[in-house]
């Protein structure tokens, strides 16, 4: 008899509120293995945040035997993010700052974005043994597009989700 393998499990964590070995740390408890990076760019600005930076993130990922893998068809449009920059102005909220997504940019994102994704690659691609963390910039997944594929693999799929904050 062969043994079960279980479904993927899937996180989500974003750069700001972490350093890097409290962001290091969360993905080892969570038995994060794969690093799924669904930003559009690949760096953050402040020196605060510089471990998050593409390379430097990649080689820190390698050295704790987390895999990474960058899905930029993933990654919102800058037209998609202009979406929500506005309704950031509109409510005075930095991208800092932000708790929650604009409609309109949910909505574009889901339509433009991931409904002609290839979720059902993507899932047969994740490991069965280990948990893969969607990963972006934004402390609370409530306010980044990574919670609407969050969101898709859960109800689509049956997955797991389980959302990394810092502290």
């Amino acid at each position: 008899m062969t043994p079960s393998r279980r479904a993927p499990a899937v996180a989500t964590i974003g750069v700001y509120g972490f350093d890097e070995e409290s962001f290091l740390r969360a993905l080892e408890r969570a038995e994060v293995r794969l690093l799924l990076d669904v930003r559009q760019r690949r760096n953050v600005r402040g020196p605060e945040y510089s471990w998050a930076n593409a390379v430097r993130l990649q080689r820190a990922l390698t050295d704790s035997g987390v895999a990474y893998r960058h899905v930029k068809e993933l990654a919102p449009t800058t037209a998609l993010r202009q979406v929500q920059y506005a309704e950031d102005d509109r409510r005075g909220v930095g991208k800092r700052d932000r708790d929650v997504l604009a409609a309109g940019y949910a909505d574009g994102y889901t339509r433009e974005i991931l409904d002609p994704f290839d979720l059902d690659g993507l899932v047969a691609g994740l490991p069965r043994d280990a948990t893969s963390a969607l990963f972006c910039v934004e402390r609370d997944p409530e306010a980044c597009h990574r919670s609407l594929v969050a969101r898709r693999l859960r109800d689509g799929f049956g997955l797991a989700v389980t959302d990394l904050r810092p502290g």
